[in-house]
């Protein structure tokens, strides 16, 4: 997926995206992360300062405390509880610190979440189609996921190890300036590496999210397809293609921790040297009465402090690759534009008949050849058109262009001399409501499947709506009316009756122009009798498009276009087009010969 400026310059893969850049992209889109971050920061470097309390009182303990030999109880006691009371106020530092970063990092990734998934949203049926349905859920839960556990643990941890380099560094430089020398010594070589290991692991994490969308995706499409994969037989080969998703994940997930495995024991050896480096010349320099006792021995405790941020690096650097990795693939949704988008200054259609004009249509699929070729057809307001033709012959891209759920590649579409594109969504919607062939529905009870068409709508509308389309019979008998639950994809109704909710639902809607995508297509032949009546009187009075291969639709309306190779060949009402030599008739007299047998 790519992200294109608006003067149509260089184009920048969000997964070439180094990760600073990655990072600060992401903080645009997700102010949240950084309000009240000053706050934060003050309140982590007091809990890092509290860090070397013990230290100092240490080296204050042995150099005053016991100086002479002999112990100065009072002044002992008194750095003891002054050193106590500065442990419990870093304590306090740091949940404050705590508490304003998991504000602050929630606050910002529920505004990435709700902005990935609106953005899915708006792209377009044929943007989606390019990626599966699994790994786009993975980018805006999974990912954002994993960029939500590092803010609330890597970024704290990266925060208070920042402070605690300085802090230490700046403290070891007042006790010896030597050590201090030397430690940075035995340790440069390990951070000039880390940019070029950081390159490396980011691309090794990237892999591991696209593996883990992978896993989902294989996922997902098995337990929604697990009807068909029981009807197949075909349970085995399903399993072996998961198992592949989970072993690459595995193998991505193996060689990424292989990566981050070899830093852990090069930061420890290289902390074994610099601590018996600090002590063979640290006791040099005692002799030489440049350090005195206390001060080498808090010096080795301060080491500890310094050591500790760069011992983490590599637990944190796990992290923080994995988050960048994550933050990538959302904003590769993020930056994927929106072809079909709703126009800023759009136009709001008022209400009423509609009429509409495609004026030398064509469309192509990417990478591929035309599927439609300079249709020009009108629609009357209040027409009852019928559109046939064989599998493949742009019936369905005609809908989708004329719902806009797509844009033609050439050619316009005039809703009441208006260009669809210029249209707002919100008017178009409401004036121009398709019935898909899948007749999707919700989770939910039968009335709120009914009432997505129109969520003010009351029980007794919905009643009335089933009763005016002749349904009232199969409402009746449903176990519990209205409040019949349809299961997951309306999996508890059969499809004739996932079918019905869906024409239902598009005539509470009550729009201008109601476009029937093979609407009937799983409806026995009884209720096609029945629903044909019915929409004989929704229709009336309304502009209706129905796309189907069922024919007995086409008898009924005014007029039909028939399709062959995305271009219109005929055009005319049933009773001339049967009669003719071409098309229609050989797909009419196909149609009565299955029927009549």
């Amino acid at each position: 997926m790519t992200a294109v400026d608006e003067t149509g310059g260089e184009t920048l893969r969000a997964a070439e995206r180094t990760a600073v850049e990655t990072i600060r992209h992401g903080l645009r889109l997700s102010p949240e992360f950084r309000r009240g971050l000053a706050g934060t920061l003050a309140l982590a470097v007091l809990a890092t300062i509290g860090k070397i309390i013990v230290p100092v009182a240490v080296q204050q303990v042995i150099d005053r405390g016991l100086r002479g030999g002999t112990p100065d109880v009072p002044f002992i006691r008194n750095a003891v509880l002054l050193c106590a009371l500065a442990v419990l106020l870093t304590a306090l530092c740091g949940y404050l610190m705590n508490v304003r970063l998991y504000r602050s990092t929630e606050s910002g990734l529920a505004t990435l979440r709700g902005k990935g998934f609106r953005h899915v949203h708006d792209l377009s049926v044929l943007t989606q189609n390019t990626e599966r349905r699994g790994a786009l859920v993975s980018r805006v839960t999974g990912d954002v996921d994993q960029i939500s556990a590092f803010m609330q643990w890597g970024g704290l941890t990266v925060i208070i190890a920042l402070g605690q380099l300085v802090v230490a560094t700046v403290l070891m430089a007042v006790y010896s300036w030597q050590l201090t020398l030397l430690v940075w010594v035995c340790f440069l070589p390990v951070m000039f590496a880390l940019p070029r290991f950081q390159r490396m692991v980011s691309r090794a994490y990237t892999k591991v999210r696209e593996r883990a969308g992978d896993v989902l995706a294989a996922v997902s499409e098995s337990v929604v397809g697990s009807a068909v994969i029981r009807a197949y037989g075909s349970e085995d080969r399903t399993a072996e293609r998961i198992d592949r998703a989970v072993n690459g994940q595995r193998r991505a997930q193996t060689r990424a921790q292989m990566i981050i495995g070899f830093t852990f024991p090069t930061t420890e050896l290289v902390a074994a040297v610099a601590i018996a480096a600090v002590i063979i010349l640290g006791v040099h320099l005692g002799v030489a009465g440049s350090i005195t006792q206390g001060r080498l021995i808090a010096f080795l405790f301060l080491i500890t402090l310094f050591i500790s941020p760069l011992q983490t690096a590599t637990e944190v650097l796990n992290e923080a690759q994995n988050a960048i990795a994550g933050w990538r693939r959302v904003l590769g949704v993020l930056d994927t534009p929106a072809d079909v988008a709703d126009p800023a200054d759009g136009v709001t259609l008022p209400r009423g008949p509609i009429s509409v004009a495609f004026e030398r249509v064509g469309f192509a699929y990417p990478g591929g050849p035309p599927v439609l070729h300079d249709v020009s057809v009108e629609l009357t307001p209040g027409t009852r058109m019928a559109v046939v033709g064989e599998t493949g012959s742009g019936k369905t891209t005609f809908a989708k262009l004329l719902t806009r759920l797509m844009d033609p590649t050439s050619g316009r579409i005039l809703v009441d001399g208006v260009d669809l594109r210029e249209v707002r969504f919100s008017s178009l919607r409401e004036r121009i409501v398709m019935v898909p062939q899948d007749g999707f529905l919700f989770d939910a009870s039968l009335a709120d499947n009914i009432r997505f068409g129109r969520p003010s709508a009351s029980d007794e509308e919905i009643r009335l709506a089933l009763t005016e389309l002749g349904l009232a019979d199969w409402l009746e008998g449903l176990p519990a009316g209205l409040g019949t639950p349809v299961g997951q994809r309306g999996e508890s109704l059969s499809a004739g009756e996932r079918q019905l909710v869906a024409l239902a639902r598009a005539y509470l809607a009550d729009p201008d122009l109601l476009l029937l995508d093979e609407a009937t297509s799983a409806v026995d032949p009884a209720t096609e009798v029945r629903l044909a009546r019915a929409l004989d009187g929704v229709t009336r009075g309304r502009t209706a498009v129905s796309i189907a291969h069922r024919l007995s639709t086409a008898e009924a309306a005014d007029e039909v276009l028939v399709f062959q190779h995305g271009r219109i060949v005929q055009r005319g009402p049933h009773a001339e087009l049967v009669e003719q030599d071409g098309v229609y008739a050989d797909l009419h007299a196909s149609w009565a010969s299955a029927i009549g047998s």
